[in-house]
C-alpha cells in the first residue's frame, strides 16, 4: 500500500473523529449523524490530491463543523 500524505492522514483523521463522535449521539439519531457524516465526505471526494488550498480549506471548515456537532447540546441533524 502505497505511503500517504500529511494531508491525506489529516482527512482520514478527521473522517475518524467525526465517526467516533456519532456514538455519543442519542441511538435514535445516529445513523443521521452517521449518514451526513459520509455525504459530506463524499462531496469533496473528487478534488484533486494536489489543489492544496482546497484541501486545506474543506479541512478546516470540517474542523469548524465537527466543533459544532461535537457539541452536547446538538441531537440530531438532517
Amino acid at each position: 500500500m502505497a505511503r500517504l500524505s500529511g494531508l491525506q492522514r489529516e482527512v482520514l483523521s478527521l473522517y475518524r473523529k467525526c465517526l467516533r463522535e456519532t456514538r455519543k449521539k442519542p441511538l435514535e439519531t445516529r445513523n443521521n449523524f452517521i449518514a451526513y457524516t459520509r455525504a459530506e465526505f463524499r462531496k469533496y471526494a473528487t478534488v484533486s490530491k494536489k489543489d492544496f488550498n482546497a484541501i486545506e480549506y474543506l479541512l478546516r471548515k470540517g474542523q469548524r463543523q465537527f466543533e459544532i456537532y461535537s457539541s452536547p447540546g446538538i441531537r440530531n441533524i438532517r
